[in-house]
């Protein structure tokens, strides 16, 4: 080991300066070094080009020429004189309400039946999980589409038996939306894995002694599981609740916000406003007002969560 080194004056020890090699070995040092990437990603892709739209949300910016300060223009437009923004924002609110709770419910059930242990476990997991990857894609978006159209295969298999149906199931102001929320709900798998990460971390001695007690499996369900299982409905709930208001493949291929706008998604209109009717200030004021529902909705859940949800840890 280097010992310091002594002023020849004071006699006070002098620290000897670390090489680059030293610096760089450094535990925090090491951990600025690894989590760089990270940060300079979010930098450049998330925070600078939110602070940018929030700065155009304030212009009339059509991409090609440069911004022209407006105020809040933007948004006098979109809450007193665009008509249809009040439409598409109701669509949207309708699809998430209905959506969110039937996909939880559904990601639910399905992990109560693969909590038990089986040799084929692992592959209905992987099945039942494989939908929330690729649901969202282009591809399956122009299935669904062919699938519910007059002469598809849902109208088909229902004159097999023996139900004469011709419905155009997306082209009925009706219909069209409950055939994305169809879609949405049969994208439960990431939800279903963490109802079963929490369906395992329940103590079976609880459900031993609630046997014992002669409750059956309706009592043990709302009494045992349902509570114990507050804490992953919840982050469900956030995390559907967030991404269900980011919707906008399956409006935009499968129904293209029709019939009637009927099926036109907040994401959707905003894409449109911004790059197809060249207004990206008023696409910026659009995007910033829904952060502020979302965050609204996010914080409200939040706030009531030590009404309804159990943590153990809490007693």
């Amino acid at each position: 080991m280097k010992k310091d080194s002594h002023d020849s004056k004071s006699g006070k020890p002098v620290k000897s300066r670390k090489t680059l090699r030293q610096i760089l070995c450094d535990e925090k040092v090491a951990g600025y070094v690894f989590i760089l990437p990270f940060i300079i990603g979010f930098v450049a892709f998330m925070a600078l080009p939110m602070l940018l739209s929030f700065g155009f949300s304030f212009t009339r910016y059509n991409i090609l020429d440069s911004p022209v300060f407006i105020g809040l223009e933007n948004y006098k437009t979109m809450f007193f004189e665009d008509s249809k923004f009040w439409r598409v924002f109701g669509v949207t609110m309708y699809y998430v309400f209905a959506s969110v709770p039937l996909r939880l419910l559904a990601a639910l059930l399905v992990a109560l039946l693969l909590v038990r242990k089986s040799k084929l476990s692992g592959f209905y997991r992987s099945v039942y999980y494989l939908p929330s990857i690729i649901g969202s894609s282009v591809a399956v978006a122009i299935l669904w589409k062919r699938m519910f159209a007059s002469d598809g295969v849902i109208n088909s298999l229902l004159g097999l038996l023996g139900i004469p149906c011709g419905i155009a199931w997306l082209g009925r102001s009706d219909t069209a939306i409950w055939m994305l929320i169809l879609l949405a709900v049969w994208q439960f798998g990431s939800s279903m894995l963490i109802f079963l990460s929490g369906l395992k971390q329940i103590p079976v001695n609880l459900y031993e002694a609630a046997t014992i007690d002669g409750a059956g499996w309706g009592m043990k369900f709302f009494k045992i599981t349902f509570p114990m299982l507050t804490p992953s409905i919840f982050f469900n709930t956030v995390n559907q609740l967030i991404t269900g208001f980011m919707v906008f493949t399956q409006s935009y291929i499968i129904t293209q916000g029709g019939p009637r706008d009927s099926t036109r998604f907040y994401a959707v209109y905003m894409y449109q406003n911004s790059f197809t009717y060249n207004k990206l200030g008023y696409g910026c004021a659009m995007a910033w007002f829904m952060i502020l529902v979302v965050g609204l909705l996010t914080l409200i859940l939040f706030k009531t969560q030590n009404k309804w949800v159990y943590y153990e840890s809490e007693g």
